[in-house]
């Protein structure tokens, strides 16, 4: 489960240039996307992968992210592509928790609306984009409903609750949440991975979402 004070938005503030009205001006090619990063033993990002497959090196990290040495976190942020590897600018750390069955939640499962603003499949990933109204702490994580074996044709299904559960019921603005289900555990022997994700809604209550991954 991962623990998220009030909202996750993305701090999307990025000054790349100023405007001086000049024809000649040349504004570097900046993407967003969700990405894995790897840190050496200082903390600091030295690959990141993005949602292509590609392993790029870190030529520059103005991310601001403080992070653990020798890991692997999945982020969601702005970078430009440069000839000696990356730049990074503002990034956040999405929600990544691997999924657990519903008896290794100490205190159950929780089941608080939510709302997907959006959903696809990353590298190794599904990625979505969440919305909440509670206000207060939200924790979440993935639970785990079913998976099955591997058929002899390389298919396999998981079945994925979304584990939302907030401190309070008060409605208060929308935050945004930002993600991501690792799915390389089950991707062995696997040419295609079904994914079901489900979570409770605010209107329309249990809804899911079907997505195809193939490695």
């Amino acid at each position: 489960m991962k623990r998220l004070l009030c909202a996750l938005a993305l701090p999307i503030a990025l000054t790349i240039a100023a405007c001086s009205g000049d024809d000649d001006d040349v504004y570097p090619s900046v993407k967003l996307e969700y990405m894995t990063v790897t840190t050496g033993s200082t903390g600091a990002p030295e690959t990141v992968v993005t949602d292509d497959g590609v392993v790029h090196s870190v030529a520059q990290d103005g991310s601001g992210l403080t992070l653990s040495a020798d890991s692997t976190t999945r982020i969601v942020g702005y970078y430009e592509e440069q000839a000696t590897g990356l730049r990074l600018y503002s990034a956040t750390t999405a929600v990544a928790p691997l999924p657990k069955t519903a008896d290794e939640f100490d205190d159950g499962v929780a089941t608080k609306a939510a709302d997907v603003r959006s959903i696809w499949l990353g590298y190794r990933y599904l990625n979505i984009v969440l919305t909440a109204r509670q206000q207060g702490t939200h924790t979440i994580g993935f639970v785990e409903q079913s998976v099955s074996d591997v058929g002899a044709d390389g298919q396999r299904t998981l079945s994925i609750l979304l584990h939302h559960d907030t401190s309070t019921d008060d409605i208060d603005y929308t935050k945004t949440a930002y993600l991501s289900i690792p799915l390389q555990p089950y991707l062995e022997g696997v040419t295609t991975l079904t994914v079901d994700f489900s979570l409770y809604t605010t209107d329309d209550g249990l809804k899911t979402y079907t997505l195809s991954y193939k490695p």
